[in-house]
């Protein structure tokens, strides 16, 4: 029932509705009314503070059109934010991750993997393993992470179920 608002928000990014959809089950299983063990709320799992800092009230997010809406500003934001990531489809996964697990940890997990020798705007078998990483004080308490702990499996995880259902 919601592909027409996918469709309709999908052009603010220029991105197949489709990844949208496949974000939106990640984030909700396309209930409008969850919300996650970390306070995500609505079909696109946006936190209570974004959606404030974006003019959009926790209620508010119960909206299908303003939950898809406000998901989308967030990843445009994220995307605007990822410069240095110059391929469209290792732009997607990084604004993903961004959406998942803020952008502060990913510019982390970029960071060690440009101390390790590894490509900082490649996802797989590059930052990708960095951000798995950032749950051992090794890698989190590295003097290159501003950002501390992060269960990175998880986010590791949601871009590769997102791309993969995509």
């Amino acid at each position: 029932p919601y592909d027409p608002l996918f469709r309709q928000h999908a052009k603010t990014l220029e991105w197949d509705w489709q990844l949208l959809a496949s974000i939106c089950y990640q984030e909700s299983r396309f209930n409008p009314n969850v919300v996650s063990w970390a306070g995500a709320e609505g079909l696109m799992g946006i936190m209570p503070n974004t959606a404030k800092r974006l003019g959009v009230s926790p209620h508010e997010l119960k909206d299908p059109n303003i939950a898809i809406r406000t998901g989308v500003e967030c990843l445009r934001r994220f995307r605007q934010i990822l410069k240095k990531v110059t391929d469209p489809t290792e732009k997607i996964k990084f604004t993903l991750a961004a959406y998942n697990a803020g952008i502060g940890h990913i510019f982390d997990a970029q960071r060690l993997a440009e101390k390790h020798g590894k490509d900082p705007s490649i996802w797989e078998n590059n930052v990708a393993e960095y951000i798995r990483l950032k749950n051992e004080p090794e890698f989190y308490n590295d003097s290159v992470c501003k950002h501390g702990y992060l269960r990175g499996s998880e986010t590791y995880n949601y871009v590769r179920e997102v791309m993969e259902r995509y």
